[in-house]
């Protein structure tokens, strides 16, 4: 079957060839003759009178490869697509704008949503027909393609008018949903809902908020640290340490070379899927290192670095941005690069020690794992024991226990690495590369680390250099050397944040200076100036079915939850109010439809806490190679302080200074004194008077905790 127009299906490739995108180079070789999004596919549709098919997935889509090897790399159904339908393909992570539309579309007509997305639609982009995954044939209840495809191409001909009636109808109840009404500003009776409702959800057996699949949701635990800090409520923290705890030792945490897979299929945490995603890691860098600074377990420490670890030693570019993904497949199957059987382990690591690992990983001679292509024997690593238990079980201290476990996984590392890997998503997104910047750098202050801080200093510079134009506007994608796709809010709101947290991490203010330029080009673009909150895409860009203002916080926060965050630390930061009008405006915008189901907007409700405060803001002056302006620091960071903003005044920079005080005028009234360095408790523009002592700040920050 050859195609004979240039571009398109046929022995080279199809038009999909000349894209960056890790997937739509997947698709590169299918007999089907995709477009890539854009103008030609549109037109060609009008001019073909044809109907459009809309393939939407990703990379490390594991359903979105079974349908590619089922269907588009099949002669027959590609016969069928070209010949009545214009195929489009696109990637949900480069185009999260037309991803969010049509996912909208999905989940009106067939109330529930997912990679694969089918969508089919007139070539003016209007939807009548929407689906996830579709095998090739029929499949108990669901349509196969080879049936479906000449039912919607039959209509087309001969019921037009009623697809086309269809698709305005769908159209209209696009533009109209999710028009909740604005109300009062959120306050602390809007989260003592949301703490009721995740009571609801919890699952006291083995932690999280649903039933199977269980989906990772750092900002959920995120909210309720924040939650329990102010009201002192311990049975919030008990759910955090629960499903943290339930994380760590399930089979969502990659054990031996750390980070976490993309989410449990069972109630227990224990089977993954086993796709590992950058925002994934980034937010739970962020739930472990704030948990630890909460509880002091240290546990909680080793998790939150061994995930940076990962993150560093697999995907990380050699500049120093960050990729996208690691696959769930691999030779030999789904999860094949991290099951182990005993027999491997014995292997690598000698009968006693195999033993050891058996126990702690629970390791069977059966297996503990089935798939489609496993040979009964494979075992998914994932632990039940308790610290004191394997003790008791293998007669072992503690202290020496621990050794043996960090060098069975060591040997077990090197082996694995051996293996065929998954294959890596290598594209940079700004907007997750802002979450895993943040990470770093929350990571870089809690725990003294300076490679953190090295990392994150490092990423910054190679996104600000990379993705962002001489007029501030910034790109969404960067692939091969080239950047390309303008930047939704997402890409603002969370570089916005990992600015401000890099700024106090490092104190140097050129990182606030970017935050608030950021902020600025974000607000000049993006802004709904009629009814508060901010657009998902800027003015001037591509115009598709609905211009979305987006709210709810999913796998990752939503741009509006972030950005409300960003407003009012820049507000505390900068001590004027103009930020803090802006959020407190965005509040108000979503307040109607957050009020539906509180616990649908944890980051939301995050910024919520720290505009209900008090927020604790320090003013730390004195030069940072001073001994006690290091322990100022470390009576703030050892703390769990969620909304304490923190500024460093030198006593010996003048060009820090005088950019310091550019952006925060209220600092001139500080004096920084090298030889008698000092801490100022503020709020707003008006500062304590100097405490000179560590210790009485220590004292200070604990009694403004329990005045909660």
């Amino acid at each position: 079957m050859q195609n004979q127009e240039p571009g398109g299906a046929g022995e080279k490739g199809n038009r999909l060839s000349r894209e960056k995108s890790p997937y739509l180079l997947q698709h590169a070789e299918n007999p089907v003759d995709w477009f890539p999004w854009g103008e030609e596919a549109f037109l060609r549709a009008a001019r073909e009178d044809k109907p459009v098919f809309l393939s939407i997935g990703y990379a490390t889509c594991h359903w979105c490869h079974v349908m590619a090897h089922e269907s588009f790399e099949d002669l027959e159904v590609a016969e069928l697509l070209n010949r009545d339908f214009i195929a489009v393909k696109v990637d949900r992570e480069e185009r999260p704008d037309i991803d969010s539309t049509y996912m909208q579309v999905c989940q009106m007509l067939s109330g529930q949503g997912g990679w694969p997305l089918t969508i089919v639609m007139t070539p003016e982009k209007k939807p009548f027909f929407a689906a996830t995954y579709l095998p090739k044939e029929r499949r108990f209840a669901v349509p196969g393609l080879l049936d479906l495809l000449p039912r919607i191409a039959k209509a087309w001909r001969e019921q037009r008018g009623e697809l086309l009636q269809s698709a305005e109808s769908i159209t209209q109840a696009l533009e109209t949903r999710d028009a909740a009404p604005a109300g009062p500003e959120p306050d602390a009776a809007l989260l003592d809902e949301g703490y009721e409702d995740l009571l609801l959800r919890f699952d006291p057996g083995y932690g999280g908020f649903s039933g199977a699949p269980k989906f990772p949701t750092p900002h959920t635990l995120l909210f309720l640290l924040r939650y329990w800090k102010r009201t002192g409520k311990k049975r919030a923290l008990d759910m955090v340490v629960k499903t943290l705890d339930a994380f760590r030792d399930g089979g969502i945490h990659d054990h031996i070379g750390g980070g976490f897979h993309r989410y449990s299929t069972d109630a227990q945490w224990r089977v993954p899927h086993f796709e590992k995603m950058l925002y994934d890691q980034a937010l739970l860098v962020i739930a472990y290192t704030e948990a630890f600074q909460a509880t002091r377990n240290y546990r909680y420490r080793e998790t939150a670095m061994s995930t940076v670890r990962y993150v560093l030693r697999d995907l990380t570019d050699p500049e120093g941005a960050f990729f996208s993904a690691e696959d769930a497949d691999s030779r030999g199957g789904e999860g094949a690069f991290y099951l182990w059987t005993m027999g491997e382990l014995e292997a690598v690591l000698e009968k006693d020690d195999a033993a050891i690992a058996g126990r702690v990983f629970n390791v069977r001679d059966e297996g503990n794992f089935l798939s489609p292509e496993s040979t009964g024997a494979e075992n998914i690593l994932f632990r039940t024991r308790t610290d004191e238990a394997l003790v008791s079980v293998t007669g072992i201290h503690q202290e020496e226990l621990d050794e043996r476990i960090a060098s069975i996984r060591e040997r077990l590392f090197a082996a694995r690495e051996k293996r065929e890997r998954p294959r890596r998503d290598d594209k940079v997104l700004l907007d997750w590369n802002g979450l895993m910047i943040a990470a770093l750098a929350k990571a870089a202050r809690a725990f003294g680390n300076g490679e953190c801080r090295t990392a994150a200093e490092r990423a910054m510079e190679c996104i600000l250099s990379r993705m962002r134009t001489g007029d501030g506007r910034l790109y969404h994608r960067y692939r091969d050397g080239e950047r390309a796709i303008p930047g939704f809010a997402d890409d603002y709101a969370f570089l916005g944040l990992a600015l401000i947290e890099l700024y106090e991490c490092t104190f140097d203010p050129r990182y606030l200076a970017e935050a608030l330029a950021i902020m600025k080009t974000f607000r000049d673009h993006f802004l709904d100036r009629e009814n508060g909150g901010f657009f998902f895409t800027a003015g001037d860009a591509e115009a598709l079915l609905v211009r979305d203002k987006v709210i709810y916080d999913g796998a990752v926060p939503s741009a509006n939850s972030v950005a409300c965050e960003v407003l009012l630390r820049l507000s505390r930061l900068t001590g004027t109010t103009e930020h803090e009008d802006l959020a407190a405006a965005l509040a108000r915008s979503f307040a109607g439809r957050v009020r539906e189901s509180p616990s649908a907007f944890c980051w939301f409700l995050c910024a919520i806490e720290r505009a209900v405060g008090p927020s604790q803001d320090i003013v730390i002056a004195g030069d940072s190679g001073s001994p006690a302006v290091q322990e100022f620091l470390a009576a703030v960071r050892s703390r769990y302080l969620p909304h304490c903003t923190v500024i460093h005044k030198p006593a010996s920079d003048p060009d820090t200074i005088a950019a310091l005080e550019a952006l925060t005028p209220f600092t001139r009234n500080i004096l920084a004194d090298r030889n008698t360095p000092a801490a100022y408790l503020c709020s707003g523009s008006t500062c304590s008077l100097p405490i000179t002592d560590p210790g009485l700040l220590a004292a200070e920050l604990e009694r403004g905790a329990k005045n909660r």
